[in-house]
């Protein structure tokens, strides 16, 4: 896979390649952030921090078959903080009313439900359906059996029902 020659290239020092590796996946970074950010401009801003982040960060990754794997997990994390910090902000009603209008319209029900959920079924969910992982890959990612990821992701889509049930919004995994 060029990916992961990308990858090994990039572990060894090659700017260059780390470039172009970052560059075949900035797709998949860029919906995995907004999926979660829910807004265009912190999604652009999360592939800035995390593609810094890799940069800094890629001669740690052991596995050049897993660097996909490795980078988007990085976002998820930093996604992850990003929501924490701003649950921990006081917004006042000038913000409140003008959040939200630059952001897509579908799918809205499912991400409002997502942001409700806890972390770790955030990110088993964005791994399975925004990423298209298979539960190997995120058992390997997470450093888990793939029994626990199976029980993790059901316990998840369940949590995840019940939200989008609160809302009325007739979700069916």
């Amino acid at each position: 896979m060029e990916i992961e020659l990308l990858a090994r290239d990039a572990i060894n020092g090659e700017d260059r390649a780390f470039l172009e590796f970052i560059q075949a996946c900035k797709i998949d970074l860029y919906k995995t952030a907004l999926a979660f950010l829910r807004n265009e401009g912190d999604a652009l801003e999360a592939v800035q921090e995390v593609t810094y982040r890799a940069y800094k960060g890629i001669r740690s990754l052991k596995e050049p078959s897993f660097a996909k794997t490795w980078l988007i997990r990085i976002m998820i994390n930093y996604c992850n903080d990003v929501l924490d910090k701003r649950k921990r902000i006081i917004l006042d009603e000038a913000f409140i009313h003008t959040e939200g209008r630059h952001e897509p319209h579908d799918g809205l029900e499912i991400r409002d439900a997502m942001e409700g959920l806890d972390a770790r079924s955030r990110e088993i969910l964005a791994m399975k359906y925004f990423q298209d992982l298979k539960i190997s890959e995120i058992a390997a990612a997470l450093n888990h059996p793939e029994g626990t990821i199976k029980t993790w992701l059901n316990r998840a889509l369940r949590s995840l029902r019940d939200k989008l049930d609160e809302k009325g919004g007739g979700f069916r995994a």
